[in-house]
């Protein structure tokens, strides 16, 4: 290791910067975020006194005979320097930085690859959550109560870990830090008392299909989880995510077959919470549409127990994509509406209202409901001639696309609907057109 990495406290500290271009800026700017008291400074003119008692200089007046000149000036007055682009002349170099509100990482090549230093900077601000910093700031409202309430070093450690590992801080990471604080008070009178502390459920959407379309958060939960509840729709590639040593717990329904009763889905996440597990609901697609996410996040704060929500990319937005069909169009589509094929305690949707033109379904779990859907469309007033398409495993390997006319929806939907088939999503409107289907020609009538 050629540089020794050191976080300097440059509040209220003077330094000089020389130069006036935008590498001068940069710098500038760069110590004023740590609180830094500035002084720019022109290498014309400038002597040893503009250096003294400096805690830094930054040099970038963009030639060699100034920033040579500039350099030796700041090492005659004793103060380190750095000068920009120029390692040899440097004793110390800037970092590639992520601030994530006092929570900074730094990233250096020594100066051989500034380039490969901003690559990892990006890689690691992709994997830093967004609100780490607010992490930092509960620890440390927590650290004297700490120190003071739990005197064995052993169990503090625990308790540390816990806090920056664990429910409070994904509840913080949500973004819902009041709930955090209670949490952690929770874990922090456990402790003391030697007792269990409560777990945490992550309601989780695991996106349409493809592993690559989790969200961050996702991944990340998929890998800090003991246990994973799983729907049926889940695929194996997502599952294949989880941490090694995860119990995964396939809890799902599918029509036609018996499967978990959705109260003793809720129950279990309960259970296990209580237990003091990390525990993962996984749901295909988005957990708040057509998911029934929202009935198990009221469970479990009728319980009084902490969860968070993380989003995942919804079935009708993946499986569109994946076919090339645009859900809006400025020309064919001003509106969109997401339609479940079956509906909860023999509610139905306001299939009038949805037969305007320039309006795309988006109909869920329709495929078994073809004929069903397509006789209240027709009864509703939508043209017969209107396109559709029917995207069976969306955004998989084995992905399939038919096209057709809503009239010939059933006779479409048959081959969507045999015993091997996958999910399916049905879109209806001008803009089914448009999907792109190698093997078939857009609006093939089926005979």
């Amino acid at each position: 290791m050629k540089h020794l990495p050191l976080f300097f406290d440059l509040a209220g500290r003077r330094v000089v910067v020389v130069g006036e271009g935008p590498a001068a800026a940069r710098r500038a700017d760069l110590a004023r975020s740590a609180g830094a008291d500035v002084a720019r400074l022109a290498v014309e003119g400038a002597g040893i006194a503009d250096f003294r008692g400096a805690a830094a200089a930054f040099i970038a007046t963009g030639t060699l005979e100034g920033d040579t000149a500039a350099q030796r000036l700041a090492k005659a007055a004793g103060v380190p320097v750095n000068v920009a682009d120029r390692p040899a002349l440097c004793d110390f170099i800037l970092p590639a930085i992520v601030d994530r509100d006092g929570v900074v990482v730094a990233i250096s090549t020594g100066g051989a690859s500034p380039t490969l230093a901003s690559i990892l900077r990006g890689r690691i601000e992709a994997a830093l959550p967004e609100r780490i910093g607010a992490l930092a700031k509960l620890a440390r409202t927590f650290r004297a109560q700490a120190n003071a309430l739990i005197p064995d070093p052993a169990h503090r450690r625990g308790f540390w870990r816990r806090l920056v590992d664990g429910p409070a801080a994904r509840l913080v990471l949500a973004g819902d830090e009041a709930g955090a604080r209670r949490v952690a008070l929770g874990e922090l009178d456990a402790v003391r008392r030697r007792m269990s502390p409560v777990g945490i459920a992550h309601v989780v959407g695991a996106g349409p299909g493809d592993p690559d379309l989790l969200t961050l958060r996702a991944a990340q939960l998929l890998q800090e989880a003991d246990a994973i509840l799983h729907d049926e729709l889940v695929p194996a590639a997502i599952l294949g995510r989880a941490r090694r040593d995860a119990e995964l717990v396939p809890v799902g329904k599918r029509k036609g077959s018996v499967g978990w009763a959705q109260a003793d889905i809720e129950a279990e996440l309960m259970r296990r919470v209580r237990a003091g597990q990390t525990v993962v609901r996984l749901k295909a697609g988005d957990p708040f549409i057509f998911g029934r996410g929202g009935e198990e996040v009221e469970a479990l704060r009728a319980a009084g127990l902490p969860v968070s929500v993380v989003p995942g990319v919804t079935a009708a937005l993946g499986c569109a994509a994946s076919a090339g069909i645009p859900l809006t169009h400025r020309r064919l589509a001003s509106a969109v509406t997401f339609v479940s094929g079956h509906g909860a305690d023999g509610r139905e949707a306001a299939w009038p209202a949805l037969a305007a033109q320039g309006h795309t379904l988006a109909i869920y779990m329709g495929a078994t409901e073809a004929a069903s859907v397509r006789d209240r469309l027709l009864d509703a007033g939508t043209a017969p001639t209107t396109p559709v398409a029917i995207v069976e495993n969306g955004t998989r390997p084995d992905e399939r696309v038919s096209v057709g006319r809503l009239a010939d929806l059933a006779r479409l939907a048959a081959t969507h609907t045999r015993g091997d088939a996958g999910p399916s999503l049905i879109i209806v409107g001008e803009v089914a057109a448009l999907a792109a289907v190698a093997d078939q020609p857009l609006l093939e009538k089926v005979s």
